[in-house]
């Protein structure tokens, strides 16, 4: 797969639409692609995985298919990409289609080129990343079930090809007040709780509870109230009233802990929505990650606060990087660089080279 041919499918799969819980048309689209170019590929659900390489340690691309719908703003077409002094325009050109266009170019490479020698290639392209569901969270098990675990995994996310060797974990939380519904215009007389100014005072007292130490990559535990609810009519007091609670957090054991000195400070309930998403960590001096820095001098490493399907992945050492920038995600008018795309998938393909050479060597001397 030449650098025009990549270009021409990353174009091609931009101007399919696959907004998150609709992507099958783009599913099948790029299975036909593959197809025709000789490899065997498997649809599960929609999504689709492939592999090169006959035996070995196995190394994951992995990046997801899906986009969120447009935003307010664009004033271009969506779907009709367009190229304007080398920046390519379209909804999901930068997130995270650029990865799919990158590591489907290396994955190609190097299965037409015999590239992948002593080790496996897997490229796994999954939905439903924007949104949690039928993606990577059921074809993951499924690999493995499959015999298809993989010893290390690459996360294609937009990173400027810096390399993420951590990432936040979410812990959503529901903060919950009680009060005594009554007529507004005689609430102070009976002294009936008002559940709002119980949440607002509970949201207050929030603000003064140590979440932890920092993480030397991670930075700070942060927590941000997101979306409130209460009361059912403009003169009613309201006898309820909720905040979502968007909990930011970083390997380690404290997170019950946490937990634990939330609930003190409130008068409230604090109930637990998701706990799923787990923080992620990757050691820099670990094979993966040396040779992701090494595929790209002047890379750094650094913790992402944003989620990823690393989540998924997590029971084997992963890094999250990939072509574009994450400041263009879900923005009106999104973009990528043709010669980010380009820089991509040469990234992939020396990273994969890269690891499977310490793999293979590895492997060897462990051998009796």
């Amino acid at each position: 797969m030449n650098d025009r041919e990549l270009l021409a499918f990353h174009q091609e799969i931009v101007a399919t639409p696959s907004v998150s819980r609709d992507e099958g048309r783009l599913t099948t689209r790029i299975q036909a692609f593959l197809r025709d170019r000789g490899v065997s590929v498997v649809r599960y659900g929609d999504n689709l995985y492939a592999l090169t390489g006959d035996a070995g340690p196995l190394l994951a691309f992995n990046s997801h298919m899906d986009t969120v719908p447009p935003a307010e703003g664009w004033t271009r077409k969506p779907w009709e990409p367009c190229v304007v002094e080398g920046r390519v325009y379209g909804l999901g050109s930068n997130d995270a289609k650029a990865s799919v266009a990158a590591m489907t170019a290396a994955f190609l490479r190097l299965h037409a080129g015999g590239g992948a020698q002593g080790f496996r290639v897997l490229l796994t392209l999954v939905v439903q990343e924007e949104t949690g569901g039928a993606g990577a969270e059921i074809l993951v098990p499924e690999l493995a079930r499959r015999g298809l675990a993989p010893d290390v995994a690459v996360i294609g996310e937009p990173t400027g090809l810096d390399v993420a060797v951590a990432q936040k974990g979410l812990l959503m939380l529901e903060l919950r007040s009680v009060g005594q519904a009554c007529h507004a215009a005689h609430g102070r007389a009976l002294g009936a709780r008002n559940a709002v100014r119980e949440l607002a005072r509970d949201l207050v007292a929030l603000e003064s509870v140590s979440l932890g130490p920092d993480d030397p990559v991670l930075g700070p535990v942060t927590l941000e109230p997101t979306l409130l609810t209460g009361g059912t009519a403009r003169n009613v007091v309201p006898a309820a009233a909720s905040c979502a609670l968007d909990v930011r957090i970083n390997p380690g054991p404290d997170g019950e802990a946490l937990l634990g000195r939330l609930r003190d400070a409130v008068q409230g309930e604090i109930a637990v929505r998701s706990d799923r998403l787990k923080p992620c960590r990757t050691d820099a001096a670990h094979p993966l990650a040396r040779a992701a820095l090494a595929a790209r001098p002047g890379a750094v490493a650094f913790g992402s606060r944003g989620l990823s399907d690393w989540v998924y992945f997590r029971d084997c050492p992963a890094v999250k990087v990939g072509p574009g920038r994450t400041e263009r995600s879900h923005t009106p008018d999104e973009f990528v660089l043709e010669s980010e795309i380009l820089e991509g998938a040469a990234f992939f393909e020396r990273l994969a080279l890269g690891w499977g050479r310490t793999a293979v060597d590895a492997a060897r001397g462990a051998m009796p």
